[in-house]
């Protein structure tokens, strides 16, 4: 194993036995209307370590929920300031309660008892500069690949990323589950004509199951919504059916057994390689897409616990997450040499001769290192906080049984 695998660091430690590489503090909104109060706290802190997200709706939605707690949970979280308006479905007291009980410093209000924006925005400031200075005495500990969950996905994919871009990312992958770690990879509708070469790879009878089910149900909910995960901006790469994108995208899970499928804000049970199902699952929810912006997926991803996330793009992308760093990688150079102020890793190296696939890899695995050792990925510097929680319905647990 080559010696970029066995890379140690200094992480933070969570009460609940976790261990981050970030120790962000994040305010979370509760509804719409509570969004400027809590992105102009974030902004006037002056702070990269402050974080935002939230949830647009005023309506009970399991689902957003669940992934807002997740987040708050995730072990790069170090505190949570929660922000809400006053009559709001997901209370704010109640988000705060559950950081207190994560072991996280917490706090929340409601604006309209503080009075409207101005008292409001003064409130949380005075407690994030606060609370700022009390992470910055959190507990380090060490950490290494093998404590490490990654997430990774597709975004402007060319006709590089196939051949460079997720076959780098997938190499990493085999090699991140031999030392330990966790991988999760999604976009299960960017399988289409590739179920037999999913469940081909299932660690079990029981994940094989869960990878058709999970398979079967996609390739009917876009049968549904009409529409497939192929974009114009794929086309102008040089792809040219679903079929051809997909043998790229799946490309990205490398070899490793699959252990099975796990829903969004779920983290996986056990170390290893797991798909992430995103897509809704049956029921009175008619309207949608399968990949509303790379943004959901990004911030899915985050709420399995994953560490760090990567962005495959053979095209170019500029976003970042709210909660896990974001590596960008490329498999086109000419991208990778346009837009250098944004991409973090150039793998389109296998494809000019200049690194073997598997020094790429290694390459890739020296660069999280870095990044989980605390250098800041390109969108962190630039400070992009992206997200995207959606309303949606799903179910739980992966609906098949066992036989």
């Amino acid at each position: 194993m080559n010696e970029n695998y066995s890379h140690t660091w200094l992480g933070y430690a969570r009460k609940n036995g976790k261990k981050g590489i970030r120790n962000r503090l994040l305010i979370v909104y509760t509804v719409k209307c509570a969004e400027h109060v809590a992105r102009e706290i974030m902004l006037r802190s002056a702070s990269p370590e402050v974080e935002l997200i939230g949830f647009d709706g005023c309506t009970d939605n399991q689902y957003a929920v669940n992934q807002i707690i997740s987040l708050i949970r995730h072990p790069n979280i170090g505190a949570v300031l929660a922000v809400g308006l006053g009559c709001e479905y997901m209370q704010p007291e109640w988000l705060a309660g559950i950081a207190a009980e994560e072991g996280k410093p917490a706090q929340w209000f409601f604006i309209q008892e503080k009075g409207g924006t101005l008292p409001a925005i003064e409130a949380g400031l005075a407690w994030v500069s606060e609370t700022l200075n009390i992470l910055k005495t959190a507990k380090r500990v060490e950490m290494g690949f093998a404590d490490l969950i990654i997430g990774a996905e597709c975004g402007g994919s060319d006709y590089t990323s196939g051949l460079a871009g997720n076959v780098v990312v997938g190499r990493f992958f085999d090699r991140l589950v031999e030392t330990g770690g966790t991988a999760v990879f999604e976009e299960i509708v960017e399988a289409i004509g590739l179920d037999w070469f999913l469940t081909s790879r299932a660690a079990n009878e029981q994940a094989r199951q869960e990878l058709q089910h999970t398979y079967d149900k996609a390739l009917d909910y876009c049968r549904h919504a009409r529409q497939y995960s192929i974009s114009p901006g794929n086309f102008a790469g040089g792809l040219s059916t679903i079929e051809e994108k997909s043998m790229g995208a799946v490309v990205k899970s490398g070899t490793q057994p699959i252990q099975g499928v796990i829903k969004v804000s779920v983290t996986p049970p056990h170390p290893g390689l797991w798909l992430l199902d995103s897509t809704p699952d049956p029921y009175f929810m008619d309207f949608g897409i399968t990949n509303p912006s790379d943004n959901e997926g990004l911030t899915d991803l985050a709420s399995t616990g994953a560490h760090l996330v990567f962005l495959v793009t053979g095209r170019g992308n500029v976003v970042g997450n709210a909660v896990a760093p974001c590596i960008k990688i490329t498999g086109n150079a000419d991208t990778y040499a346009r837009m250098a102020g944004d991409m973090d890793f150039n793998a389109g190296t296998t494809l000019s001769g200049e690194r073997t696939l598997e020094e790429s890899a290694a390459d890739l695995a020296a660069l999280v290192a870095s990044v989980a050792s605390g250098t800041p990925t390109k969108s962190e510097a630039l400070g992009h906080k992206e997200f995207h929680i959606l309303y949606k319905y799903q179910e739980k647990q992966v609906l098949p049984c066992k036989q």
